[in-house]
Order: structure tokens, then sequence, then C-alpha cells
């Protein structure tokens, strides 16, 4: 027998509903369905939320050299506080996307969204449309209504990648939104309040951007609560011991593989490549000698990384040629193997070609790769589907 006070009491205690008896039996079964389903949701929610922790904790970034240590000790304390921007910089593959979740999933705005958004792959226009969301009418083509991704990060986390790209006047719109925690939509005559957390991350100096005029520095100055800048695969280079296993465990899965042995030749040539495409390179790297190796080991004819040992390398005066060692350090056999396989590479696998190049006939030529169990890579990947 409660009164209108008791009810909106109770409602702000967080019920689901308020009934007074006498209660309809019907009215009573909806309102429990309906807590329930409610329940239910809000439950798959946290699952979601915990399930996304899981996936991105700090230990994500991997490795155990000073640098990784370094990233992982910011990391643990960037997310125990609110902080309100930041700026990831570093190469392009470097993990600022990585990073950004680990920011997100791990901190303070883990159950609120987390909307990402390259800024270098939309034009002006539409960016800034995605951004600030319009209203119906607002330009040509804008037939309803659509909210902006900023207003989609409300009390989470909107992650600008490749931010030194967005135009000048989209910055000062950026900048008047972080200031005020309010953004206009296009077309609109109000303002709406939001509450973003905004991770930058570029793959150029921002600095230098400025001095170019292409950045503006208020806005730098504004997004640079923090800064961290993640260090190259060539800086780390001992990682690999780690990272490598990892990302070829995650390639056996995706493609039914079982690949576990990496030989130590493969070891000397990732270790000795510069990797300008960082850890994306890596990746890149390893699912392709994990897609075309046969069994357990780790095949070093997929690496194809420039110049990765003096056996694969060439003469840069004269690409019809190759060198060889004669320390010992590879048989007659492997020397006749490594010259037929490149003389079929470089004949894009047309046997007629490669048997003229080498001087001899394509019957012989065509019985070697047979021995050696040389084919094109379209021929061994139907073969493994097979």
């Amino acid at each position: 027998y409660g009164t209108v006070a008791d009810s909106v009491r109770a409602l702000r205690l967080g019920a689901y509903d308020f009934l007074e008896k006498p209660c309809d039996q019907k009215r009573l079964d909806l309102v429990v369905s309906g807590a329930a389903r409610s329940a239910q949701a809000q439950r798959r929610l946290e699952d979601h939320t915990t399930n996304q922790k899981r996936a991105y904790p700090v230990e994500s970034f991997v490795g155990a050299s000073d640098k990784a240590t370094e990233v992982r000790d910011v990391l643990s304390r960037l997310i125990q506080v609110p902080i309100s921007a930041l700026i990831i910089d570093g190469e392009t593959g470097t993990g600022k996307g990585l990073v950004a979740r680990i920011i997100h999933n791990s901190g303070p705005r883990a159950k609120a969204p987390l909307v990402e958004v390259n800024c270098a792959a939309l034009p002006r226009e539409l960016l800034e449309s995605e951004l600030f969301g319009h209203e119906a009418g607002a330009f040509t083509g804008a037939k309803s209504k659509r909210r902006g991704l900023i207003q989609q990060a409300h009390e989470g986390t909107l992650f600008l990648d490749e931010i030194s790209e967005m135009h000048a006047d989209l910055q000062s719109k950026l900048l008047k939104v972080i200031e005020d925690q309010k953004v206009r939509p296009l077309g609109s005559d109000k303002e709406i309040a939001v509450d973003v957390q905004i991770i930058a991350a570029s793959n150029r100096d921002l600095k230098e951007r400025i001095a170019e005029g292409e950045f503006r520095s208020d806005l730098y100055h504004r997004l640079s609560v923090f800064r961290m800048t993640l260090p190259a695969l060539r800086e780390r280079i001992d990682d690999l011991d780690e990272l490598a296993p990892l990302i070829v465990d995650e390639f056996n899965a995706m493609a039914g593989r079982s690949v576990s042995e990496i030989p130590d030749d493969v070891w000397a040539a990732l270790k000795s490549y510069d990797w300008p495409g960082n850890v994306r390179e890596l990746r890149n790297v390893i699912e392709r000698c994990v897609l075309f190796s046969e069994g357990s080991l780790f095949s070093s004819r997929w690496l194809q990384l420039p110049g990765h040992s003096e056996s694969t390398s060439k003469p840069a005066g004269n690409a019809n040629s190759l060198s060889l060692p004669l320390d010992g350090s590879m048989s007659l056999e492997d020397m006749d193997r490594f010259i037929v396989t490149t003389a079929l590479e470089q004949a894009e696998y047309n046997m007629t070609a490669a048997a003229r190049n080498l001087g001899t006939t394509r019957q012989t030529l065509r019985y070697r790769a047979q021995k050696y169990g040389i084919k094109a890579p379209e021929e061994a990947g139907a073969n493994d589907a097979d």
C-alpha cells in the first residue's frame, strides 16, 4: 500500500518496477518476466565487458625486453586513472591499436563503448558527418538523422587513428568538443553533452606536422595530457622469441595447421631483418609461412625477406644472378634445390622459361622440381586443401 513517493524512491534505489496491493496476477507475471529479461541482458553485458577485459589485459603487449616491460608498466598506470586524452605515436605496425584497446578494456571506461575511426580512410566531408553526426536534410543525401561517433562513444573511448591526416577545420571542431564536452551535429542548432575519453594515434611526428602548418598546436597540447611512444620491433628484436611462437599458434588455429618447429636458419633470418613494418609485417610473414608450410616445420622458403641471408642474396647489378656460399654451410644438394627454386620463382613457375634461363631442358627441370617437391604456391595450396 505504497504512496507515489515510495514508488519514486524505490525506482531511484534500483527497483525494476513498483506494484501496489492488491496486485493483479497477470500484471505480476508480466513484470516478473520483464525483470528477468532485463537481468539477463545486464548479465550478458557484464559478461561481454569481462571477456573484453580478459582479451586485452596489459600482458597482451608481449615481450621480455626492457622496452616492452616499460610499455606494460606505463599501461598499468594508465588503466588506473580517468585520463581524458592521450597520444600514442610510433611507427606503423607497432601496436597502437592494441594499446588503445588495452587502455579502454582494462580501464575505468570498460563498460562503455570503444569507437574506432581511421581519419586517413575517410574523405573530409564524410569524416565530419561520421564524427559529429547530422540532422535529416543537413546536406544532400542526408535523409535521416544520424548519431555521430562522438555521441556513440559517450562515457566510453573514441580512438582516432592517423589523426595527423585530419583536415584543419575538423581539428578546430574537435578541439571545441574536447574543451566544451559538447557536440553539435551538422544541421542542428542544439549542442549535446558528451563525456568521452579520446585516444589519438599517429605514425607521423605531430610536432613536425605542427611546424609544417598541417596540425593545430592547441589541439596537440589538449590531446597530449599524456604522450606514449611505442618502440619499433627492431629496438626490441629479442621479443621475437615470444612473439613468433604466439603468432604461429594463432595462424595454426585459424588455418588448421600444425607448425611447431622453427629452425635456426629461420630464427637467424627473422632476427637479422630490420622489420620496417614492425609487428604487422611480422604477422604477414608468419601467416604466409604457416599457410604454405608442410607438416610441423616452419619453412624458410616463404619468408621472402629482402636480403634475409647470404645464400639467397643477388648482386644488385644483375637480377638474373645469384650467389652461393662455399664455406660448407650449404650442401651440394641444397645448392641444387636452391638454384631450381630460384629459377622457377623468377620465371613465375613457367617451366619452359625457367629451363631456358638455366640452359637445360624442360624435362630435366621438371624431374628436379619433382625430386625436391617444388611446386607453385597455388599448387601447394590446392594440395593442402585436399
